[in-house]
């Protein structure tokens, strides 16, 4: 399945990010994915607040997640192992969830309460 996709700034980085915002690609996810380019993610949209949890079924690549709120705010970073049947959830309301190879946000120093810009609409 073939998805758009949007130039996102997360605190000062540039990524490239699939966008994720029907329920059949939402469920889909990055399942199946053995790699991800650099600075390359999927970014989840909702079309309603709330609290929707992730877990990695079927999915072979460990990945951070970055749940974000309608202004563009990190809530909450969590790490996901591969093929794991785990429940991650934000800490609050959310809009948009980005996930990102594990370790990315890390490595960049992105941490809850930086913002993430040229989000779409949902």
């Amino acid at each position: 399945m073939l998805l758009p996709t949007a130039q996102l700034m997360v605190d000062t980085h540039s990524i490239s990010a699939e966008i994720a915002a029907t329920d059949e690609s939402r469920s889909r996810g990055l399942m199946q994915r053995q790699s991800l380019p650099p600075d390359h993610g999927m970014l989840f949209v909702f079309q309603e607040v709330g609290k929707p949890c992730f877990w990695m079924k079927n999915t072979p690549l460990p990945l951070s997640i970055a749940f974000i709120d309608a202004q563009g705010v990190i809530v909450n970073i969590a790490d996901m192992q591969a093929h794991s049947l785990d429940s991650h959830c934000p800490a609050g309301p959310v809009i948009y969830a980005l996930e990102m190879e594990q370790g990315w946000f890390r490595q960049h120093q992105v941490k809850a309460g930086a913002s993430v810009k040229n989000l779409p609409r949902p």
